[in-house]
C-alpha cells in the first residue's frame, strides 16, 4: 500500500529531518532519554516531552486537545474526531492534535485514516516514539512483522524503555 511504504519511508529519513517544533530543552530531553539507564530515568524524560508534545501556545487549542482526549476515554468517538478535525483545520502545525485522531482512528479500527494521520505527525515530529509504535501495531495486525520490527527498533533508538517495542523485537508481540 502507498500510503504505508510512504510512512516507512517519512521513518527511513527521520534522521534528515527537523521537528516543525523544536526547542533546545525539547532536544535535550529527547538526549536524554535516549540514554537513559534506567526505565525511572526513562519515564521521568518521557513524563516531560509528552508535557511538551501537550502544550500549545493557545489556550483554547489545549483545551479542545484535552477535551477531545475525554471524549474518546468517554467513547463519544464523533464528538472526538469533529473536535479534532475542526483543531487541526485551523492549527494544522499542532503535532499532538494529529496524533490524538490517529489513536482515534486506531481505536475505531480506521487504519487507513490513522495511517494517514501517524504520517502527518511524523513529518511534523520524526521522533514521535507513540506514532512509531502505532504505526507498527497496524503492520503487526497486517502481518507485515518485518516492517513492524523495523518501524519499532526506530521507536526503541529514541526511547529504550518501550516495553511493547522490546516485546515485538525479541519475537513474543505477534
Amino acid at each position: 500500500m502507498v500510503l504505508y511504504a510512504n510512512t516507512l519511508s517519512l521513518i527511513a529519513a527521520r534522521h534528515q529531518r527537523k521537528p516543525a517544533r523544536s526547542t533546545p530543552a525539547l532536544d535535550a530531553l529527547f538526549q536524554r532519554l535516549s540514554g537513559c539507564g534506567s526505565e525511572a530515568d526513562a519515564l521521568l524524560a518521557e513524563e516531560r516531552i509528552w508535557h511538551v508534545w501537550m502544550h500549545h501556545p493557545h489556550r483554547i487549542a489545549n483545551e479542545a486537545l484535552d477535551r477531545s482526549a475525554d471524549d474518546i476515554a468517554a467513547r463519544r468517538f464523533d464528538v472526538a474526531e469533529t473536535r479534532l478535525t475542526r483543531l487541526l483545520r485551523s492549527l494544522p502545525e499542532y503535532v499532538e492534535a494529529w496524533h490524538k485522531r490517529a489513536t482515534l482512528y486506531y481505536l475505531l479500527g480506521r487504519d487507513e485514516q490513522c495511517v494517514q494521520d501517524l504520517g502527518r505527525t511524523l513529518e511534523r515530529e520524526p521522533r514521535h516514539f507513540a506514532a512509531l509504535c502505532s504505526f507498527g501495531e497496524i503492520l503487526l495486525g497486517d502481518g507485515d512483522v518485518e516492517a513492524a520490527c523495523y518501524v519499532f527498533s526506530a521507536a526503541r533508538s529514541l526511547h529504550p524503555f518501550l516495553a511493547r517495542a522490546r516485546e515485538v523485537l525479541a519475537g513474543r508481540g505477534r
